[in-house]
Formats: C-alpha cells, structure tokens, sequence
C-alpha cells in the first residue's frame, strides 16, 4: 500500500492526471449500472407469469433515474485528456471515458427494449459459437445426485454470520445490507463497499460457502484492492473488465471447493439465455427453453430468464463461462493471478498494468484471494470439463 508521502508526490507530478481522475471518480459514483438494473416487482411479476401458465409477458418496473444522463455525458466529455503528457495513459483514459458513457447510455434506456439491448451489447457483447457449443457440452453431463450441503435451510440472518465469520481472513471490513431488489441471492455494491443479502431467502451451505468465495473472496478483495491504487479508475473498474472479474470469482468458488456441476451447468444456462437474446426471443420462449426444454425446474429457469431479459436484454450473464474459461487456463499456464486482483481489471490490461506500475502509478495488491493458495476441488468431472473447454 502507498503511503501518503509518496501519494503527494505522485500527485504533483501528475498533476493534470490526478485532476481528471478525481473528477471521473465523483461522476463515476452515480451510474452502478446493478442498482437500477434490477426490477423492483420481481416477486409479483413471477407469480403473474406462473399463474398464466408461462404465456404472459413480465412487465417489470425499475428504479427512477438519480442523475441527468445528458448533462452527465456532457461532463465526460468536458475532461482536458489532452493534458495527460504521456501517450499511453492518455489512451487508457480515452477508453475509459467512452466505457463509462456507454454504461451511461445502457442505465438509461433501461426498460426501453431493444434500445436497451443494442447499449448492452456494446458494454457486455453476445455470446459467440464457441461459447454456445461449451454450454451445451456441459448440458449434455448427467445431474449428479443432491448432497446435503445443497439443502436450502439457512435463513438470510445466518448467511448474515456465516459471510461474518468468513470475512475475517480478510484485512478488511464487510458492510451486510439486506435488499429485496436484486435477481441474485447476494451481491457486492461497488460504490458502497457492502454485501448485499436477498431478503427472505433460504441458502444452503454449498451456496453460503460459494457467495463467500465469490462474493468476498474475489469481489471485495478487488474492490478493496482498487481503493488502494494511486488512481481511482482501478476502483471504478477499467473498461470490460467484467469477463475476468465474474472469471476469478467463479474460479475462487472452484478452487474453494464449492463449484458444482450444477453451478457450472447455471452458467451454461446463462450463456444460452443470453444467446437466445440475439436470436429473438421472448421472456416466454427463454423461459420454454430451459424450463420447458432441458428440463429445469421452475424456479431456476425463471431467475435465469429474468437476468437475460431485465432492462430489455442484458447479455452480462454470457461472460462467466467465457471468464472462467481464460482464468482456467491462466491457472494451467502457472501464471499469477496478482495483477488480475489489483483492482476492477481485465485480462487484456496487464501490460497496461505492468507500465503503470513502472511509472508508480499502479501498486503491488494488499489483498489475496485466499482460495487461490489451495486447490480444495476434489470433483473429477468439473476437472475434465474445464480442461475440455474450447
């Protein structure tokens, strides 16, 4: 971690950078994307979608704009780039600024169909043929019988102590809130540093201890890493970096001994529901795709359907089977993980990193992800699997 000495003088020496960086992270607060996408009549729209026997389309609703997407553009826009001496850096906030814009563009057109869809693509892109072929290889392994440890019966309140107690491996503090708006069971806000915990909701244990390699293991560890950075867009995330940030968390969840073959084929799922997106499909028709099709039970289609189509089609979900795919494959190749946890990154910025670091712009981590030091998966099938995937 820096010091405050050496901060200073980062500070004045790259002044004008500092400056623009500043500024990117005070408008930058505004617009996480999660915390508008999720629909706020989840629960009543399923049940009007089950009691219609899977005809009627969802009508979701969703959060109210906090912020005025024009004048935000605007202020995007307005940064003095030109003022950032070297070329390299320059580049990397350029690409920066037109990552966030789009994500401006994605929050607020949510609700608004294809609009909505068309700004998706450009931040999170479309599954590719490859990626639909890996998803069905991993359709095609048999279910394996249900172990105790996928019992769902503990409350939100003992997720609340189970999450408490995992946390303190960690040099850093953990803020639960409980929510009642979000598609997953629990997720990290980034702007607000917390854990959030869906409300009235049953967790089993395999699922508690794959939230907190996740969730706390690689999400907050990357967030808490980012704090510490000199410049804050680490925190804020460099632009795609979800496909390896949703990589490292479900390999954390692999090397932490709690990824299952019903997890890897959720993300299967994932990748076809988002794959079924671009090829015109409704809710309903997703929905007869994995529910009434492969064969998944109501429920699961249902969260699965619902995270492609909220906002009008959001192919985010497409990324974790690619993501995980490359950080395998880092892992079978020895390298380091390090860099990857430095803060929001993505695969393709290392050399960025690396040069950044050469310039004391970018600092060693302070925070590892624990699981990557023990390889506690003992299943042999999600070996062959991840080893087999294109």
């Amino acid at each position: 971690m820096i010091g405050e000495k050496e901060n200073q003088e980062l500070a004045k020496a790259y002044a004008d950078l500092f400056e623009i960086d500043a500024n990117l992270d005070r408008l930058v607060g505004k617009i996480e994307l999660l915390s508008y996408i999720n629909p706020m009549n989840i629960e009543k729209e399923k049940h009007r979608f089950f009691t219609s026997k899977y005809t009627v389309e969802p009508e979701f609703k969703y959060p109210k704009l906090k912020f005025d997407p024009y004048k935000l553009h605007r202020l995007f826009f307005s940064q003095r780039l030109e003022r950032i001496a070297d070329d390299r850096v320059r580049k990397l906030y350029q690409e920066v600024i037109y990552y966030y814009s789009n994500m401006v563009q994605c929050i607020e057109t949510i609700g608004k169909g294809k609009n909505f869809y068309y700004n998706s693509l450009r931040v999170y892109g479309t599954p590719t043929e490859k990626d639909v072929q890996n998803a069905r290889f991993i359709l095609h392994f048999a279910d394996e019988p249900m172990a105790a440890d996928m019992e769902k019966v503990y409350t939100a309140e003992e997720a609340r102590a189970y999450f408490e107690e995992f946390v303190r491996q960690y040099d850093f503090p953990l803020n639960i809130k409980f929510s009642t708006h979000i598609a997953a069971e629990a997720m990290v806000s980034n702007s607000s540093q917390s854990l959030l915990i869906k409300k009235n909701t049953k967790f089993s244990k395999n699922q508690l201890l794959t939230l907190a390699n996740h969730e706390i293991g690689v999400h907050l560890v990357t967030t808490y890493n980012g704090l510490q950075q000199p410049l804050k867009i680490f925190s804020n995330g460099l632009p795609k970096n979800v496909e390896t940030q949703e990589g490292l968390a479900v390999f954390s969840e692999y090397m932490g001994g709690a990824l299952t073959l019903k997890r890897l084929k959720e993300l299967a799922y994932r990748v076809l529901a988002a794959d079924s997106l671009i090829k015109g499909y409704s809710f309903a028709d997703t929905f007869d795709l994995i529910h009434g099709q492969y064969k998944l039970n109501r429920d699961e289609a249902f969260t699965i359907t619902l995270r492609a189509h909220r906002g009008g089609g959001f192919t985010k979900d497409r990324l974790y089977l690619s993501g995980l795919r490359k950080i395998y494959k880092r892992y079978k190749n020895e390298e380091s993980m390090d860099l990857m946890l430095t803060g929001k990154v993505n695969l393709d910025n290392e050399e960025t990193i690396k040069y950044l670091k050469s310039l004391g712009l970018a600092q060693p981590i302070t925070h590892k992800s624990y699981s990557f030091d023990q390889k506690l998966n003992t299943n042999k099938t999600l070996d062959f699997i991840l080893n087999n995937l294109k």
